[in-house]
This record gives C-alpha cells, sequence and structure tokens, in this order.
C-alpha cells in the first residue's frame, strides 16, 4: 500500500517512489537494454534477440567462396 502526502508518494515503510523511479532511470541499462546489446555483439544463448539477417549473412559469405 502506499500513502500521499504533499511531498510525493510513499510506500508503506516510507520509501519515496518517484525517487527511486528517478534513480533507476538515472542507472543506466535496462534489462532488456543489456539483452539487446548482448545480443547485438554476440553472447552465449542470444540468438533469439539477435536482428541479424541469417539469409543475408549466408549470402556474403557464400558470395567469397
Amino acid at each position: 500500500m502506499d500513502r500521499e502526502n504533499g511531498e510525493g508518494q510513499f510506500t508503506v515503510s516510507g520509501t519515496d517512489i518517484h525517487e527511486v523511479k528517478q534513480k533507476n532511470t538515472e542507472a543506466g541499462l535496462s534489462y532488456n537494454e543489456v539483452k539487446a546489446l548482448l545480443a547485438k555483439q554476440g553472447g552465449h544463448g542470444t540468438a533469439i534477440y539477435s536482428d541479424t539477417n541469417i539469409d543475408e549473412v549466408k549470402q556474403e559469405i557464400h558470395k567469397h567462396q
């Protein structure tokens, strides 16, 4: 549960929700951004996140053979 006061929205334990969201925004990459970055750079098990066109890569490889 959260409560509203004059300064912002707080959880029952007194955590300022707006402040936490702001700090999360400033903290760096999100979980999904990290997954996308790993997929672009290559990483174990990241193929499902890759936007690489496999057919295009195969054509490029076979063109040079």
